[in-house]
């Protein structure tokens, strides 16, 4: 786990848990992983918001709704991201594996509503062996995220 996350969550004074796994590479394979419904799964998307990185976080199974982000923020344009445009970003992390922080990397956080119902969240811990689960309130307190639908479907 990066030591980035590692520092932060212990000077938070949450508590989490690390669950170790096999190496997995999509957020329905790390539900799977862990044990966890894939809707308790978070996933981190990083999202271009008129020309800023941002991250949204959505349940594992559902897809970033870009014209729901570019209404809640105002924006004229969001678009995802690739792994190539934002890798620099998460020095310590593994790509495609970076935790749902956006306040250790600069960046806004978003977060589904879907996620802020449950009690836990599950999320990558910065590697494709490893998992943190934790309060959900503790997430939110530490994250500051905006709450907001984020994702296509009812």
């Amino acid at each position: 786990m990066p030591t980035k996350l590692t520092e932060f969550l212990d000077a938070s004074g949450v508590e989490y848990s690390t669950i170790r796994h096999d190496p997995v590479f999509t957020a329905q394979e790390l539900a799977s992983a862990t044990h966890v419904a894939g809707r308790e799964v978070a996933k981190a998307v990083v999202v271009s918001i008129d020309g800023k990185a941002a991250l949204a976080v959505v349940p594992s199974p559902s897809k970033v709704d870009l014209q729901r982000i570019r209404d809640i923020t105002g924006a004229k344009d969001a678009s995802l991201l690739t792994e190539q445009e934002f890798a620099g970003r998460f020095t310590e992390c593994e790509l495609g594996a970076m935790p749902p922080f956006g306040n250790l990397y600069g960046m806004d956080t978003y977060v589904d509503e879907k996620l802020a119902q449950d009690p836990d969240i599950v999320f990558n811990a910065g590697t494709h062996t490893e998992a943190v689960r934790m309060a959900y309130d503790d997430f939110a307190r530490c994250v500051k995220p905006k709450v907001a639908r984020l994702t296509l479907g009812a």
